[in-house]
């Protein structure tokens, strides 16, 4: 496997590459993703972010509704987000890629906000976003990450599971 990190900011929305197997919901957190990692590198404006992405041409199909609860929610709770995460990170945030941040800051705010998405979907399109995205054992480092936090924010839906 190549260790070769693909950076979603070099790339156009719409080069993002598409298959017929992603879903609508895939997409938008595919999008998102890109939001949130041009805001940690850029620092830029979450609106104007938004705009740019959603003005991109040959997107293809994604939930333009989760894509914007998604990319808006993260950015604006991030610094909350970012104190949910950090007991459960083994490196300082800052010293996390772009790629894993983005994806964890994503995967917490999915836990912590939108309930009807089971915490096991929202841990595995997390760990498949890290795989196409980041570093060769990135999705293993977030799996792990997400798979700790779960249980603190969606604590009877894990101890359904379980029983």
């Amino acid at each position: 496997m190549s260790s070769k990190v693909i950076n979603p900011k070099d790339m156009s929305a719409g080069e993002i590459k598409k298959s017929p197997n992603k879903s609508p919901r895939h997409r938008a957190r595919e999008l998102a993703l890109q939001g949130v990692y041009q805001w940690r590198i850029t620092a830029g404006e979450p609106a104007q972010i938004e705009n740019q992405i959603n003005a991109e041409k040959n997107l293809g199909r994604y939930d333009k509704e989760l894509f914007s609860k998604l990319l808006r929610g993260a950015l604006a709770h991030h610094t909350d987000l970012e104190a949910l995460l950090v007991p459960h990170l083994d490196r300082p945030l800052d010293e996390l890629s772009p790629v894993e941040f983005a994806v964890l800051l994503l995967g917490t705010f999915e836990l912590c906000h939108h309930p009807e998405v089971p915490y096991k979907v929202i841990i595995n399109e997390a760990v498949e976003l890290a795989k196409t995205f980041g570093g060769s054992d990135g999705h293993k480092f977030v799996n792990g990450v997400l798979d700790r936090l779960a249980p603190q924010l969606r604590a009877q839906e894990c101890a359904e599971r379980k029983s």
